[in-house]
């Protein structure tokens, strides 16, 4: 096949990001990780699973030995544990997936609870030799509202088994329950949670465009102290690979998407802006080059984080007893954005009513603007320079509430910024674009009860670096030869909680993969590929005393080596049971400005 105009390149491009895998068929651990077998092509990543309290657990099964061949839903139902009393001091989901060998394109999967997400990831690709299987764990205590009765749910996980599509994804899932006690005292866990999906049943909600919003209405207890919530906002269809793409005017010089590359996640109240959170970059096992994720995928690719987004400062305006549209959007959605969130409310137990204002709301009236610096040339059909966009803004939220226990005084600053720059070089022969992106997030909350009480204070920093490169090559005729493809993507969290000027938390968070590989074509079909190696290195520490390291390195699809212990005293993990190393939110613990 032949692909000699700049359009058809263009789509040629496209479908190779997306397309190429349908074309191509607590506790000390020791220093070497354990379960990974060097030589095995099965999914190995360095992420920890959740650290578990002392004691006896207790085990609801959701759903075992589901098979996912359709885009049919999946429903189950869930009643709490019998004999594991009526607190807890974590709540663990577990779940395992597997998929036949075959071909198989990545799919998402989704798990709600009472029309709640408890899960959102996508899956590993198959090959025709290799059927891989991994395990997914989220620590989900802040649900306890909702696991303290009984509650229909579902998986959702579309699929597409056909003569071509043959991969067979199964799954199963099972809540773990530790019953609070001494040594591990009941979670402080949010006293109810409000689902931001598409029904009762649970499902996210397509957002084509900037516009387009996912809006809840609810009429909330009069009486919250405190209000969160978790945002997923997962890029889909032309969106899948939003951090490529450019504005519309040079999106046929660039023969790329259109739309540009600025997205940022809008949180509102009543239209009223309330928060924003950064969207992360997350290539699914499909993307770019299928095989530069075997066996290894890239950052959260599995197991998505939500971003939690604090709107305590708006609590008096939540309970004032009247109903308020809480609404998620993404700046620059350009068909189209995957979108759900759960708001998460602890209530005054003193109190059914609580009085309060929102003093102060600088994002109001900020809008989400983005700046772009073109240096694109065409000259006589070769392409060179850049584009770079950049966006910043900081703001304040602020707001009081009269509780039980005194005035509390909420005031939440925050800085985010993006910027995306993509180097081009076109011509007849080659095509190649290079991508530096980072995301951060610098959050600072303090909080303060009483007239002379101390305030506590947590701090936040987050980055989000991807960098990409893209090099196809072209013969004479305009047919593809090679397409060498690499990418460094990266997750830190540096977090901490102050009460005065005395430290009493820190942690932080390191999960970074660098991946390459060069596929080789034929006729515009690929042939093979060579030259695939992987390594990703997962950190984590808090001044506790947890440490937490892992390295995993892969060559040619199969695990070369898997060490525990980086980074730590001993070469040893050790993680105290309430700690994220993941560098999911957390309230329940550490977060929480009322306790610890």
């Amino acid at each position: 096949m032949a692909f000699i105009d700049g359009v058809s390149r263009k789509k040629l491009r496209m479908g190779l990001l997306g397309c190429v895998a349908a074309c191509a068929a607590q506790g000390v651990l020791a220093a070497t990780a354990p379960g990974f077998d060097p030589g095995s092509a099965n999914v190995a990543v360095a992420d920890p699973v959740v650290p578990r309290p002392p004691g006896k657990s207790c085990v609801v099964e959701l759903f075992n030995g589901f098979t996912f061949t359709d885009f049919s839903n999946h429903p189950y139902t869930y009643a709490p544990p019998a004999g594991c009393g009526k607190t807890w001091s974590k709540v663990v989901l577990e779940a395992d997936f597997s998929v036949t060998a075959g071909r198989q394109f990545d799919r998402t999967a989704s798990l709600w609870l009472g029309g709640a997400n408890i899960y959102f990831g996508t899956t590993q690709e198959p090959s025709s030799t290799v059927a891989p299987s991994w395990h997914v764990e989220r620590d989900v205590s802040d649900f306890a509202s909702l696991l303290g009765n009984p509650q229909t749910g579902q998986a959702i996980l579309g699929n597409v088994v056909n003569d071509t599509y043959t991969g067979v994804i199964s799954g199963s899932a099972r809540l773990v329950f530790y019953p609070a006690n001494i040594l591990a005292p009941k979670a402080d866990a949010p006293d109810a949670v409000y689902p931001l999906s598409d029904g009762t049943d649970g499902g996210t909600v397509t957002l084509n465009t900037g516009a387009d919003v996912l809006t809840r209405t609810l009429t909330l207890p009069t009486n919250i102290e405190r209000a969160y919530l978790d945002v997923f906002a997962q890029g889909q269809g032309g969106d899948e690979f939003w951090y490529s793409c450019v504005p519309d005017e040079v999106a046929d010089e660039a023969q790329s998407c259109g739309g540009g590359s600025y997205r940022e996640v809008q949180v509102a109240i009543d239209g009223q802006p309330a928060g924003v959170a950064p969207v992360y970059p997350w290539i699914f096992t499909g993307g770019i080059d299928p095989y530069m994720w075997r066996p290894t995928p890239g950052v959260q690719t599995l197991n998505f984080l939500p971003y939690r987004v604090d709107i305590t400062p708006f609590a008096a305006l939540l309970n004032d007893g009247q109903p308020h549209a809480l609404s998620i959007g993404v700046t620059g959605a350009n068909g189209y954005f995957s979108a759900t969130g759960n708001l998460f409310v602890y209530l005054d137990r003193g109190r059914t009513a609580l009085s309060g204002a929102v003093t102060v709301n600088t994002l109001k009236g900020q809008p989400a603007i983005a700046t772009v610096d073109n240096t694109l040339t065409d000259v006589s059909g070769v392409v060179g320079g850049a584009v770079a966009t950049h966006a910043s803004r900081s703001f304040r939220t602020s707001g009081y509430v009269d509780t039980s226990h005194g005035r509390i005084v909420t005031d939440v600053t925050q800085t985010v910024a993006f910027r995306n720059t993509q180097t081009f070089a076109i011509d007849a022969t080659r095509y190649e674009q290079a991508i530096d992106q980072l995301s951060t997030v610098d959050s600072t909350t303090k909080t303060r009860q009483g007239r002379s009480g101390l305030a506590v204070t947590t701090e936040a920093h987050y980055d989000f670096p991807l960098l990409a490169s893209f090099k196809y090559s072209f013969d004479e005729a305009g047919n593809i030869v090679s397409a060498p493809s690499a990418v460094t993507q990266g997750f830190s969290r540096q977090f901490s909680k102050k009460v005065g000027s005395l430290l009493l938390y820190r942690s932080d968070v390191d999960n970074s993969i660098d991946t390459a590989d060069t596929l080789a074509f034929s006729g515009g079909a690929v042939t093979g590929h060579s030259g695939q190696r992987s390594s990703q290195v997962f950190r984590f520490k808090d001044n506790l005393g947890s440490c937490y390291g892992r390295d995993i390195s892969t060559s040619a699809g199969l695990l070369t080596a898997a060490t525990d212990g980086g980074g730590c005293p001993g070469n040893r993990n050790r993680l105290l049971w309430f700690t994220h190393p993941d560098g999911s939110p957390d309230t329940s613990r550490t977060e929480d400005p009322g306790i610890f």
